[in-house]
């Protein structure tokens, strides 16, 4: 099992979060952890640092020599492939070759005021996207139409170090999509909001059958499971620094764990309601399907991914936590990773 490191950004003070990226990625380009992940997060608070996993992942370039620097993920129907292909291409240089990219359809109609004309087929305008992505990074031309009508081949530069684009795919719940990474070679991003683990390995057999069916090998089966991560030897501390902020993005993410209030707002009874919901579902959510507490608390969930197919953890850090917080965490975590190398 293979540990990377996920950001997803839940805290109030932009500043604040690009020294934990930088910094946090400095310790796990030291420590041997696989990669670190941004995020593409547009108009609101929640996530407000990263709106281009490109002007991110140059900065993570810039800093280290060995982890992959990922988008998780770029949102593909708000974009012109071209555009695309030629930002990764600048991270892909500045790094030396480790740029690898997760690709989703999005589902935030807001997020699609950016291209409002892709939202009903946003999952076809992915496949599309990706087809087009991978033709530029291989250093093809594509048409596209200019002034008065006329068609340009186009190619995009800078060229990528490498001809090859390490893809992924982003999914939640719908076996569909597990099928179409399998389908293109693809690894697989995902994680445990909105899936329950057995669901989770029931959509990993279909990436498994899609890869073989469509005549890859299985070496090309990748999966990345992003988990909620806070970890410290003193095992009380660390459960209690992360419950209020866990909390806190539970409820500013009701939707991701099917959360609703549950009376009218006016009377506080659906607040009340509401946080009896969240603490029931926090109870639920941080002993099944996170990795808070000590290492002991985070071995059986390790043990779990890896026995289904799972070949790496994205830690996600930075859900609330203050940073230095965080940052102090993170040797019990290479600990961690150290130890669960031969999963």
């Amino acid at each position: 099992m293979r540990f990377s490191l996920f950001f997803f950004a839940n805290g109030d003070d932009p500043d604040e979060q690009y020294r934990l990226l930088i910094e946090a990625s400095r310790f796990a380009d030291a420590e041997g952890f696989s990669a670190v992940w941004t995020p593409e997060r547009h108009f609101h608070p929640f996530g407000a640092p990263f709106p281009n996993p490109a002007i991110t992942g140059a900065a993570v370039a810039a800093v280290t020599r060995r982890v992959a620097v990922r988008a998780g993920s770029v949102v593909l129907p708000l974009h012109d492939p071209l555009r695309v292909a030629e930002e990764w291409a600048v991270v892909d240089r500045l790094s030396g070759g480790r740029a690898e990219v997760a690709f989703a359809s999005g589902w935030n109609p807001q997020d699609f005021v950016l291209a409002p004309e892709r939202f009903a087929e946003a999952k076809g305008e992915m496949r599309r996207g990706i087809e087009e992505v991978l033709r530029l990074w291989s250093g093809a031309a594509v048409e596209r139409t200019g002034p008065g009508g006329r068609s340009y081949p186009v190619r995009t530069f800078p060229t990528p170090r490498h001809g090859g684009l390490p893809l992924w795919i982003t999914a939640a719940g719908s076996p569909q999509t597990y099928a179409l990474a399998g389908e293109l070679g693809a690894g697989v991003l995902t994680h445990l909001l909105g899936q329950s683990l057995d669901q989770l390995e029931e959509n990993l057999a279909g990436y498994t059958d899609a890869l073989t069916s469509h005549g890859h090998g299985v070496e090309r089966e990748r999966v990345c499971v992003m988990v909620h991560t806070h970890l410290g030897h003193d095992r009380r501390r660390a459960l209690a620094l992360a419950k209020g902020p866990l909390m806190a993005y539970m409820r500013s993410s009701l939707s991701l764990f099917g959360l609703k209030s549950a009376a009218p707002a006016g009377d506080g009874s659906g607040d009340e309601a509401l946080n009896e919901l969240l603490e029931l579902t926090y109870q639920d959510f941080s002993r099944d399907r996170c990795m808070l507490g000590s290492p002991a608390d985070a071995l059986p969930l390790v043990e779990t991914l890896a026995a289904i197919g799972v070949d790496e953890i994205g830690c996600l850090i930075d859900f609330g936590i203050g940073t230095d917080e965080v940052l102090h965490s993170l040797q019990t975590l290479a600990e961690l990773n150290r130890r669960c190398a031969d999963l």
